[in-house]
């Protein structure tokens, strides 16, 4: 752009409202300027034809020579009142006018006289002094207080695990996260109504504590308004058929082989599992002792220990120390690895054709147990005590779901090589 050429002026009155000129587009077009002061700052209004650029210098001219003009008419009460809005926008550099023009634009925004209100919740939401914290922070400060609490380990490790899958979603700052996006991040889960409420209870501690802290402002968690994962509590119980535990062994690493086996046939959680010691399993009295300290209902309970689970452990009768020795966001992580290794690729050459992995379905090792179970012995009671459930429970989720032949399949896998399974006497059995 040329520079402007010496301004036009327009007068009305007192006032002269100035006009620029200039070529733009290597001088193919002429551009006009009008200087708007009509607010109490200068605004440049462009237009490309000069006349309705003197039109607009002269409406704007008209205007202030009008304001003007009722302002030399100022007397009395009104003077002074003028005089004291000048003296109290001094601090603030603003003119009169651009106060009277934010005035009416917040007036109509809010709907009535309600600045103060809508300034003093601004200031509550945004303070000046508040030191800017991310969602990893946040969660990292977290975890380490309830470290320093004596949380357990297990409970530690779990809320690591689960803040940092939030973390990766929110990578930003924790007062900038709101309801609404939260609220989409756990309706795309495609987890278990549990595991989606487990990662909404851990948003909603992170928010509380960030509340606490100052890191968000009082009464802004954003998970509060969340929809409770608890209202869709609707699924059906999923179970493993016989084949599909076959391929879920074959697919298994060695070290895993034990833990599948004490979910599928002793129906132990996953929980449990990470709790438990090899001195817990007992196989020469045939039976797995959980401790009140280990259950997840702080329940003392024995579980039997079946024939063909009595394979699977034969060659840990002398184990000691714990189940599992690897931390226990790791055991998912295993479990989900198994589940995806099931898939066959096809090789045309080979004559094979391709097979899906088996589905990921949640608990389902346990829902299977208690389920093939009852089908075996046809005893709710007994059932419920080995698998640490109430029979109403399982008389309402569990009933019916296969039939005794499906059950004999499924309590008939066993290792390949026969040579380990020990012997149960006839009382255990």
């Amino acid at each position: 752009m040329k520079k402007r050429n010496k301004p036009e002026k327009v007068t009305v009155g007192n006032v002269t409202v100035k006009i620029y000129s200039r070529k733009i587009m290597g001088g193919k077009y002429d551009r006009f300027e009008v200087a708007d002061y009509s607010k109490g700052f200068r605004h440049m209004r462009s237009f490309s034809d000069a006349a309705e650029a003197r039109a607009e210098a002269k409406r704007i001219a008209t205007q202030i020579a009008s304001g003007e003009a009722e302002a030399a008419q100022i007397r009395g009460k009104d003077a002074a009142a003028y005089g004291q809005a000048v003296e109290l926008l001094r601090p603030t550099g603003a003119h009169l006018l651009t106060a009277a023009v934010r005035y009416a634009e917040c007036f109509k925004i809010l709907g009535g006289d309600r600045m103060l209100e809508a300034c003093k919740d601004f200031a509550r939401r945004n303070p000046v002094t508040r030191e800017p914290r991310t969602v990893r922070q946040v969660a990292d400060e977290l975890v380490e207080l309830k470290k320093k609490r004596g949380a357990s380990a297990r409970y530690v490790e779990q809320m690591e695990w689960t803040l940092d899958k939030f973390a990766e979603a929110f990578a930003r700052n924790v007062d900038a996260i709101t309801t609404i996006e939260i609220q989409s991040w756990l309706d795309g889960m495609s987890f278990s109504p549990r595991t989606i409420k487990n990662f909404r209870d851990a948003a909603n501690t992170l928010f509380n504590f960030a509340e606490a802290r100052g890191y968000i402002a009082r009464g802004d968690n954003p998970v509060a308004a969340t929809e409770k994962a608890g209202a869709r509590n609707g699924n059906p119980i999923e179970i493993y058929t016989p084949e599909e535990l076959q391929r879920l062994f074959a697919a298994a690493p060695p070290y895993f082989k034990p833990i599948l086996a004490l979910q599928a046939f002793a129906g132990l959680r996953s929980v449990e599992i990470t709790r438990l010691d090899w001195q817990d399993v007992k196989l020469e009295r045939g039976h797995i002792e959980l401790g009140a300290h280990k259950t997840k209902t702080a329940t003392r309970r024995l579980v039997p220990i079946l024939p063909n689970l009595a394979a699977w452990l034969a060659d840990y009768a002398k184990q000691k120390g714990k189940v599992w020795t690897r931390a226990s966001g790791r055991f998912y992580k295993v479990q989900m690895a198994i589940t995806a290794a099931t898939e066959v690729k096809a090789d045309p050459k080979k004559k094979i054709a391709a097979v899906p992995p088996v589905k990921r379905k949640q608990n389902a090792l346990r829902h299977s147990f208690i389920s093939y179970r009852v089908a075996d012995c046809n005893d709710v009671p007994r059932v419920a005590l080995e698998s640490g459930n109430s029979p109403g429970m399982i008389f309402a989720h569990y009933r019916e779901l296969v039939t005794p032949a499906d059950a004999k399949t499924w309590f008939a896998i066993a290792p390949e090589t026969p040579a380990n399974v020990i012997a149960m006497s006839a009382a255990t059995k």
